[in-house]
């Protein structure tokens, strides 16, 4: 696994050194300074030298590094370096050269507890904060009330949460936010499309309660024989990814959720599907070159949602060709302008109106080039957000929280959707 953990700055001083195993000497670090950090040519994240394969991460002004000399699981080791970062920032504020020199003791503490002989172990930051602290000393009878329940929550089931919380309001917040990746041919045919999802909760519940998340998932909803002639509302999802807090035996055996929060926010699950996505903008694109002088555009932008939606901050990059020496523009809506750096019209719609269309009209002026290259036509690009409405048609069907002492929750679900890589070719 992990032989060896270094810390390094932009100049390739080594900050933190740990080595977990006798396979490696102190003095490999030398090795990935001068091959790495000195060298302009590197761009792989993962170098072999030798026997030795050097896994590195770039955050802020610091290079993390993992080495190992065994056949070890890539994707393992990287979540292994992002995890050291999402703990860094949340005992720090921010990770970076500062951060590691004026807090090194407890940094050294954390690699102790989070690998052990070079093996991942406990790496969520609410639990590593119960016993390796940066607070004044505790009294020994305080110190032995934690350590009891350090115990029982860094072996137990639930290492993600204590037992002992406590809200005055008990809530639970759902945002569904999903990204349409979507790339459109000149015809208007969908040439490629999915729907990337994330489902984020913040849980403010009292003490340790199960909750049961259900979603018109069309794997679930068509195993009920009266529901299979609503198959047209179902969604069929793919990739799931799940919080570790998930029972995934429940999850594999009849599709349900059920899971026990974490205190605050965190990621429930993310998706992917690419199966009847409704796409939530149509841009039809008319662009005409006159001679070699003149370009003349006619895009069409129509909201497909419901009109009692809106979208925000809508923004179409229009791409020009090299040569532009300038373009007039008009629109029915929001503001548009040409911007020489990007090469590009900007048109720019705070406020849209689901099943509203807009026209925009430009004409660009072209100069004369020595040697003509025939213009690529990169695509135009789209962002949005659009507020209560999901292109994968998810829906959130109900969430039910279980406690001993049996109090009232409140819940609340909002839906997002908003541009991935949402590309449409003229």
């Amino acid at each position: 696994m992990i032989s060896a953990f270094f810390i390094y700055n932009q100049k390739g001083e080594v900050l933190i050194s740990r080595l977990y195993r006798q396979d490696l000497k102190r003095s490999i670090a030398d090795i990935f300074r001068i091959q790495v950090i000195s060298s302009t040519d590197v761009r792989s994240p993962i170098i072999t030298l030798g026997s030795t394969s050097f896994f590195h991460v770039r955050h802020e002004n610091l290079y993390i590094v993992a080495l190992t000399k065994w056949n070890a699981n890539a994707a393992l080791i990287f979540e292994f370096c992002y995890r050291v970062i999402n703990v860094g920032r949340s005992y720090f504020g921010k990770l970076d050269e500062e951060a590691v020199k004026a807090n090194f003791v407890v940094i050294y503490e954390l690699l102790d507890e989070v690998l052990d002989f070079g093996y991942p172990q406990n790496s969520d930051a609410d639990t590593l904060k119960m016993y390796i602290t940066t607070e004044s000393v505790k009294s020994e009878r305080a110190i032995m009330e934690d350590s009891a329940r350090i115990t029982i929550q860094a072996t137990g089931a639930t290492s993600w949460r204590r037992s002992d919380v406590k809200y005055r309001k008990n809530e639970a917040f759902i945002d569904v936010i999903e990204s349409v990746n979507l790339l459109l041919s000149a015809q208007g045919n969908v040439l490629r499309g999915d729907v990337a999802g994330q489902i984020m909760m913040r849980a403010y519940l009292s003490g340790t309660p199960e909750c049961k998340f259900g979603l018109n998932d069309r794997v679930l909803l068509e195993k009920d024989a009266s529901n299979r002639k609503k198959s047209s509302n179902t969604v069929e999802i793919d990739d799931c990814q799940f919080h570790q807090c998930v029972k995934l035996g429940k999850f594999d055996s009849d599709r349900t959720i059920s899971f026990i929060p974490p205190d605050g926010e965190f990621e429930l699950m993310r998706y992917r599907t690419s199966d009847n996505i409704n796409l939530p903008f149509k841009v039809h694109p008319v662009v005409t070159e006159i001679g070699k002088s003149k370009i003349e555009y006619r895009i069409l932008v129509k909201a497909n949602f419901s009109s009692k939606l809106n979208a925000n901050n809508v923004v179409l990059n229009i791409p020009t060709p090299l040569n532009t020496a300038g373009v007039v523009c008009s629109t029915s809506a929001g503001k548009a302008k040409y911007v020489p750096a990007d090469n590009s019209i900007v048109w720019k719609i705070q406020r849209f109106q689901g099943q509203s269309e807009y026209m925009l009209t430009a004409e660009a002026d072209l100069t004369a080039m020595t040697h003509k290259k025939a213009w690529s036509r990169p695509p135009i690009s789209m962002d949005f957000h659009v507020l209560m409405f999901t292109s994968s048609g998810l829906l959130v069907r109900f969430l039910k929280v279980f406690e001993k002492s049996n109090y009232q929750s409140v819940k609340w679900v909002r839906y997002m959707t908003k541009a991935g890589n949402y590309q449409i070719r003229f």
